[in-house]
């Protein structure tokens, strides 16, 4: 299942790649971080920020720990949606939650808030990446 899903994360097809999820539930294939992190980056790549942060409330109602990759994804389309205050929120849980945060995390996290707060938001994402 896992590499129909990047299969379809590849050719942004963020539906089919929801559809296979929903199928590993209905068979009650073992869904791992691997499987939640390419399902919320194939909806961050097609703008469906909802979606991707939707998927990444599942995945600790399904007991699966987020990593670096998951936590950029659900940051990343934070930013496409605009949605500055959910990046920051999770950027602070990131922290919370001892997951390593990397360049694609703070570049994602402060154009999320540099896009809708303009630069004070930018300067306060920065200071949370900071602490």
């Amino acid at each position: 299942f896992n590499a129909a899903i990047s299969a379809c994360e590849k050719a942004g097809e963020w539906e089919k790649a929801s559809h296979l999820l929903g199928a590993m539930t209905q068979d009650k294939v073992q869904i791992d971080t691997i499987t939640f992190s390419s399902v919320m980056s194939a909806c961050e790549k097609c703008s469906q920020w909802k979606q991707a942060l939707h998927l990444f409330v599942a995945m600790s109602q399904a007991l699966v720990e987020p990593n670096t990759v998951t936590f950029s994804a659900a940051i990343s389309a934070s930013e496409k949606g605009s949605a500055w205050e959910k990046a920051s929120q999770l950027l602070i849980l990131m922290k919370q939650e001892q997951v390593e945060s990397n360049r694609i995390t703070y570049s994602a996290a402060i154009s999320a808030c540099g896009k809708v707060g303009g630069g004070f938001a930018s300067v306060q994402c920065y200071g949370s990446l900071k602490h």
